[in-house]
């Protein structure tokens, strides 16, 4: 049997992530060994999120509320990994508080995150890099959408937070939790 037969086999019919049964194909779960046991069952618009992170629709990925409880290893890695990617939003940072890997699981969604650190620090808009917890300097005045103000040029954002994305922090401007594009900043 293929692995896709075992992949449709295994969800029914369905994306293992949205529940969609539009245009079902295999996503392997890096690292991997080309396995069923290592890959899920998905959807077009899942498929194409995964490969592409410029293409995500963080609202449809409110799915993973149901899908991160699966009892396949895989579709529990991919669920940790969308989670941890769009954890700025808010509310996938709810979910990941939530969710349970086992010890191996665990150690398998987190293979990526390692890797990517240790290749890509953050750095300001000097070069200098960041870390969690510096003070930085907006140096442009940055509307904020979606929070009616304006985050203005001379404003320290202090305790920052790095996300996945090395071009971005996260911090508090205005009392509001946001996220900073590092090429207007300076440490």
């Amino acid at each position: 049997m293929s692995v896709e037969q075992e992949l449709m086999e295994r969800s029914g019919g369905v994306c293992e992530l949205c529940g969609s049964s539009d245009a079902l194909s295999g996503f392997e779960v890096a690292p991997s060994d080309g396995s069923a046991d290592q890959s899920v069952c998905v959807c077009v618009t899942c498929k194409t999120q995964l490969q592409d992170p410029d293409t995500i629709d963080v609202n449809h990925w409110r799915c993973l509320n149901e899908s991160m409880w699966s009892s396949e290893p895989a579709v529990q890695v991919v669920a940790y990994r969308m989670l941890t990617q769009l954890a700025a939003e808010g509310w996938p940072q709810d979910l990941l508080e939530m969710l349970y890997l086992e010890e191996e699981v665990a150690v398998w969604a987190k293979a990526l995150e390692q890797e990517a650190d240790a290749i890509t620090p953050t750095r300001d808009s000097n070069g200098v890099e960041l870390q969690a917890g510096d003070t930085v300097t907006i140096i442009k005045d940055l509307e904020v959408k979606g929070a009616g103000f304006t985050a203005k040029r001379g404003t320290a954002v202090r305790n920052i937070s790095l996300t996945n994305n090395p071009e971005q922090i996260e911090g508090r401007v205005n009392g509001t939790k946001i996220v900073l594009l590092t090429k207007f900043l300076k440490k």
